[in-house]
This record gives C-alpha cells, structure tokens and sequence, in this order.
C-alpha cells in the first residue's frame, strides 16, 4: 500500500472482479459504487468492451451520473479507453491494429498453434477473435466454461509455449499471456502497465496515488507489468478475496 492518499482504485477483470467471462456479484457492483463515491475507478484487461458491460457496466446497482462518471474502462490494456455515462458508455479514443498486423497475428496464431497440438477441434465459439486494437486466441473458444479452461491448461505451460513461438514471427509486435486459456497480440509495448499510464495521463492522478488489484501479480502474470513499474498493488484470489478486501478498505476512503 503506497503511503499517499488512494485517489483511485484500479482492478483486473477476470478472477479479481469476477470468474473469468462472468457477471460481477451484487456485492462487487455495490462496492464499485461505494468506491466510485470516494476515489476514481477503473477496471482494466484484455478483453473487449462487449465483455466489460456484460460482465459490469450491466450489472451496476442504479446511481447518479455524478457517481457512474468516475467509472473507466480499459479495455485490450488500455488500447481502448472508455468513461461510464448514464445510459451506457461513452468512447474516448481506440487504437486498432492496421490490417496488415492483424493478418499476420491471425496466421501466427494459427499455424504454431497447430504445429503444437494446441488447435482444439471441439470449442466454444470462435478460436481467434479480432477485437479492433487487440487480436485474441482463446484456446477453447470465447465462451469456454470456466471448468474446461482451468482444465485445459492448469499450469500455463501450453499458452506460454504458444506465446513463445508466436513472439518469435512478430517481432514488431506485442504477444502475452492473457486469460486461462488466452494469448494476446497488440502494438509493441502494450500490457497493463501500459493501461495504468494512459490512466494516469487522462485522470492526473500520479501512478503512487493509485492501487492496482489482481489476481495475476505473479512475474508470469500478466498484471505483473503494474507492480514492476512500482504502482501500488494488493494481490488477491478470486472475486471473493477482491470483496473481502474492499470490505476493509472503503470505510478508510472518505466520501467527496
């Protein structure tokens, strides 16, 4: 925990709000507002924004705009940047991949994927999704159950090999780890701590005025980005261990 006032609260999306690709608990969306009365929010990952207003925008008890406004969301690690309105959200600005780029991150995907034995035949949806500023494989589909993925790759070893040998052929570009079951691909240099400064430009809050929550600090993590350039940060385990710590920490906040 940083010494300086908390101005703003930033989260991980999957296994620190939420299970992966599900809606928040009603006790998360309440905290989210109770924070949102005291500091800044954001939520940050690299899914696509159909996934954050699915999984939170929609499921936010009603509240004033004067409360919703202090809701951001970053989507694909900041490469999109959103402001939550009342009604829905509003676009600040979206960095795409050119066509070129997302060509050959597709076809890297796909061909070491199958060189490895990891290009699974029976799925849940598509493998591959484009997602603008963001080119995602998830390796059973994009509505995998939560059950199928820890089970697919428990240890993370076949999506960090499928990281590697992508990495190798698109060297101008940014490949990672993502979800459970997931390997991203972005402009070179994007990960959340990416995200946290484009925050922090568009708030101006300061990087130690802020604390980052995940559930992925590990140094394979992809949150790990967001402790190692020295932001603030509290590890948990699952949304649950997330709701038990805003449980102490909000009533330390105080209102505007």
């Amino acid at each position: 925990m940083s010494p300086k006032p908390i101005r703003l609260v930033s989260f991980d999306l999957d296994d620190t709000l939420a299970p992966s690709k599900s809606p928040i608990d009603p006790r998360i969306g309440d905290q989210l507002i109770a924070l949102a009365e005291r500091v800044e929010v954001a939520v940050i990952s690299g899914g696509q924004l159909a996934q954050f207003e699915k999984q939170v925008v929609d499921r936010l008890p009603d509240a004033p705009a004067s409360v919703l406004s202090h809701i951001h969301l970053l989507p694909t690690c900041g490469t999109q940047y959103y402001r939550v309105r009342e009604g829905g959200v509003e676009k600040i600005y979206a960095h795409a991949l050119t066509d070129d780029q997302k060509r050959r991150a597709i076809s890297a995907l796909e061909s070491e994927a199958k060189r490895l034995g990891l290009w699974e035949t029976e799925t849940w949806g598509d493998i591959i999704e484009d997602r603008g500023s963001q080119i995602t494989f998830s390796a059973l589909g994009q509505s995998a159950p939560l059950e199928a993925k820890t089970a697919w790759d428990p240890t993370g070893a076949k999506k960090n090999a499928l990281r590697q040998a992508v990495a190798s052929l698109l060297p101008d570009l940014e490949v990672r780890s993502g979800g459970t079951t997931s390997v991203d691909i972005t402009h070179e240099g994007i990960d959340k701590a990416y995200g946290m400064r484009r925050l922090a430009e568009q708030t101006g809050i300061p990087l130690d005025e802020m604390l980052f929550v995940g559930d992925r600090l590990d140094p394979d993590g992809n949150d790990y980005p967001v402790l190692a350039m020295g932001v603030p940060c509290q590890a948990v385990e699952g949304w649950e261990d997330t709701a038990e710590f805003l449980d102490r920490l909000i009533p330390t906040l105080p209102e505007r």
